[in-house]
């Protein structure tokens, strides 16, 4: 925040865009450039949507994916695993590195290819970077929707945190873990006045959960999604005839948007393209709506209903040399 600017105001931006999927490298090369068009627009946060990095397993559904042991569903897997983020290796670096010099905070959605299981299982990661290019969070999803089930792990509680971010403090969810109440409950417990909601794309996920969120928790929400058509998968895509058989010419449309905490719209959703969205937020409107309801604090009742949150990092082997 400069020391001219309010500081109940925060500048917030959405990179609603396609990756190229499959390519942990050239999507990464895409995401560095919007966030830097996004600090040029004098943005403090910039957010990606749901396993953006590299992308989200579109061919699943289009390819049968449920055969067990289908040489087809071998070696698409395995090159999803080549492309997918090791953040102990360093895919991150960059992306780091570039909000550390626009000093801007960053929250993506990414594939991770976690070591401290193994390193061959994979999960749908929300990653948070400060604006001094610092990784504090990564939040693996607590539980994938359907057919991600055929290729992502369930994640653990580790990273339901949340992280002051100017006025605000920030927490986020992976796509229908913002339908279970609990976690979004876990957030509240901890302060959260800015939830951030990163889907793979589509109004028909963004259009009404971003407004009961933000009603529900009087709280600034927003819905980062992606943006996938047929014309974006690349050429080199294992089985690309296969998947594109029974492939739609639009598979995300977008529907990135942003709610105040009254569950107005700030930003209605926008679909159907690219965009960066821009849009600045006002603390003082969190305020004003918790006057009369707030869902951790005076208008909850410890005495009666009480969360408990386990955020240990799960672990398969515990190694004591």
């Amino acid at each position: 925040m400069s020391a001219s600017e309010p500081s109940r105001y925060l500048n917030v931006g959405i990179a609603q865009i396609s990756p190229l999927w499959l390519d942990r490298q050239g999507t990464l090369d895409k995401m560095i450039e919007f966030a830097g068009a996004a600090a040029r627009k004098d943005c403090h946060l910039i957010v990606f949507g749901e396993a953006l990095l590299p992308g989200y397993p579109f061919w699943i559904e289009l390819t049968d994916g449920a055969r067990f042991n289908s040489p087809l569903q071998k070696e698409i897997h395995a090159h999803y695993l080549q492309n997918a983020v090791q953040i102990e290796a360093g895919h991150l670096d960059k992306l780091c590195e570039t909000a550390a010099h626009r000093k801007i905070a960053v929250v993506l959605g990414c594939i991770e290819r976690a070591a401290d299981r193994g390193g061959h299982s994979i999960y749908a990661s929300l990653v948070y970077i400060d604006p001094g290019g610092m990784i504090r969070s990564v939040h693996r999803k607590l539980m994938p929707t359907y057919e991600e089930r055929l290729t992502w792990s369930p994640g653990d509680g580790h990273g339901l945190r949340v992280h002051t971010i100017g006025p605000f403090t920030l927490g986020g969810l992976n796509c229908w873990e913002n339908w279970m109440p609990l976690a979004r409950a876990a957030l509240y417990g901890q302060g959260e006045d800015l939830h951030v909601a990163i889907w793979p794309g589509g109004i028909h996920n963004t259009g009404q959960i971003t407004r009961f969120i933000a009603m529900e928790a009087r709280s600034y929400v927003i819905s980062a999604s992606g943006f996938m058509r047929k014309i974006d998968f690349p050429p080199d895509t294992p089985h690309l005839e296969t998947i594109l058989k029974s492939c739609p010419e639009v598979l995300a449309n977008g529907g990135s948007c942003i709610a105040g905490p009254d569950g107005e719209w700030v930003v209605e959703p926008v679909i159907d393209r690219e965009a960066l969205i821009v849009a600045t937020i006002d603390h003082v409107s969190v305020l004003e709506e918790r006057q009369n309801f707030d869902p951790a604090g005076h208008y909850a009742r410890p005495d009666v209903t009480r969360l408990t949150v386990n955020r240990q990092r799960q672990a398969t082997v515990k190694l004591v040399d």
